[in-house]
């Protein structure tokens, strides 16, 4: 049973298939004679990716006051520096939280800000 799925924990990837216009193949078909694409599955491929970078589901934690502080200080101390919009995406907080919390530690002088 070598080689199979299973064995390699690695996920096997799915062909699919869609119908274009003519007009769409011919601009594809454009894009890779022109050299920015290698071939109409490369162009198909980093098309899906790009619609699923757009349509990202945004996941907000219900968390209270006091420990979504203690995160976010733990997390400036971990990376000691990072956008406000990075925090908010990695640990799940909602932005104006974040914002108002990030402000209330610069104020208690618990995070330097580099300008």
């Amino acid at each position: 049973m070598s080689g199979t799925e299973s064995e390699s924990k690695t996920p096997v990837a799915k062909a699919i298939g869609t119908k274009v216009t003519p007009r769409e193949i011919e601009e594809i078909n454009g894009l890779i004679d022109a050299g920015i694409y290698l071939s109409v599955s490369d162009f198909i491929r980093e098309a899906v990716r790009d619609k699923l970078r757009a349509i990202k589901v945004i996941k907000v934690r219900n968390i209270d006051y006091e420990s979504a502080k203690s995160e976010i200080l733990g997390y400036y101390r971990s990376y000691e520096e990072a956008y406000d919009y990075e925090v908010a995406h990695d640990l799940e907080l909602d932005y104006e939280l974040v914002c108002e919390i990030t402000e209330e530690l610069e104020r208690e002088g618990r995070l330097g800000v580099t300008k």
